[in-house]
């Protein structure tokens, strides 16, 4: 079928994006979905630092490539073997598919799967090869298994779950890489537990996700930390105790958390900002890295100071997650008023307005964009 999707082909583009436009929303060839795989409509898709990091040559990827990872939409047909997912349903996609058999999926890791890390790496979808085609035949690279700034995307079954119909899209999209890593580093990785101490360096939208997750765990205090005021003070409707700047986060702990808190955890993809996490933390505490640095940074620590205070230093992938089962945990307390997700939607945009989102997106003036298609 013909679709439209953005599609970039080179990476490095001069900002401001919207008037360079490194995203060009092309008509593609999109193939049938195959054994295993899923035609899926998308009724939104969230904007994303790793969507940003791409185009600006932070993380290498393939191109032309179909961008998008965070998505939303309607099941239009399916693969021969699916049988659990019918059309109709609604569905969010997430942006690691997996395997089902190596020792990791089998363990409950399935973020960790080899076999679908390299098929992102490749720009494939986890079953192999693209779907994805122009007029004239030159294959385009899927974004994560799931190039969503587009009317319509295959993606594999592992790559979504099945949600009530009745959340918005601009909502339900959310949880497929925002909510899931945030919510997922703080209860997976990080284990909080009621009335441990919380901060949380960087409030875009997987930071934010983690300040409302930590909320729920019962973090106490819980500060949120970042050079936005106003993402600030998002964060403080999202229960936030305290929040400030960095240049203000020493007197802030002195005064609420002395000596250090039990859980930092960076969010920006930093590794000057990691460094600064980990001396917040307290003796016996968890530092946890969240955010995808550039691939040659590198963070040095003090070895003595690691042992002889028994510091934990863990890094958190899509929030070492397992998404059939968290999304629904997560829509359930969405529900339930206690993870008020509606909240980090801080714009919607058509998909034309795609590089504008990026030049907002870097300038931090957005915690989540999301895109809406408009397809047929």
């Amino acid at each position: 079928m013909r679709i439209r999707a953005a599609v970039l082909r080179e990476v490095g583009a001069e900002r401001p994006y919207a008037g360079s436009a490194p995203m060009v929303l092309e008509e593609l060839e999109l193939q049938d979905p195959g054994p295993g795989e899923v035609l899926v409509r998308i009724t939104a898709a969230g904007v994303c630092h790793s969507d940003l990091s791409v185009i600006d040559g932070n993380r290498i990827r393939p191109l032309p490539m179909a961008l998008g990872h965070e998505a939303a939409g309607t099941v239009v047909d399916t693969g021969p073997g699916v049988a659990d997912v019918v059309p109709g349903d609604q569905v969010v996609l997430v942006y690691v598919p997996s395997c089902g058999h190596c020792r990791y999926c089998s363990s409950g890791r399935p973020a960790l799967c080899p076999d679908a890390a390299a098929a992102n790496g490749r720009g494939d979808l986890v079953r192999g090869g693209s779907r994805l085609r122009t007029p004239d035949g030159e294959e385009v690279r899927h974004h994560l298994g799931v190039s969503g700034f587009a009317d319509h995307a295959v993606v594999d079954r592992t790559s979504l779950v099945v949600i009530d119909k009745d959340i918005e899209p601009g909502t339900a999209a959310l949880f497929g890489c925002a909510m899931l890593t945030g919510f997922g580093a703080v209860m997976h990785t990080a284990h909080v537990r009621p009335g441990e101490s919380v901060a949380v360096f960087g409030l875009g939208g997987v930071g934010q996700a983690a300040v409302m997750s930590a909320a729920v765990a019962g973090a106490h205090p819980l500060i949120a930390v970042d050079p936005v005021p106003a993402k600030q003070q998002l964060a403080l409707e999202l229960g936030a105790t305290h929040a400030c700047s960095p240049d203000e986060l020493a007197e802030v702990l002195a005064a609420h958390s002395p000596g250090g808190v039990d859980v930092a955890l960076e969010v920006v993809g930093s590794a000057a900002v990691l460094r600064g996490a980990y001396d917040a933390t307290a003796r016996g505490g968890r530092t946890v890295s969240v955010g995808l640095p550039h691939p040659d940074a590198e963070v040095s620590l003090p070895a003595m100071n690691l042992v002889a205070e028994n510091r934990s230093v863990l890094g958190s992938y899509m929030g070492s997650s397992q998404p059939q089962q968290d999304i629904p945990a997560m829509i359930a307390l969405w529900r339930a008023g206690r993870l008020p997700v509606h909240k980090l939607a801080t714009a919607e945009l058509p998909l034309d307005e795609i590089n504008t989102a990026m030049d907002n997106l870097a300038d931090g003036k957005a915690v989540r964009q999301v895109l809406l298609p408009a397809a047929p």
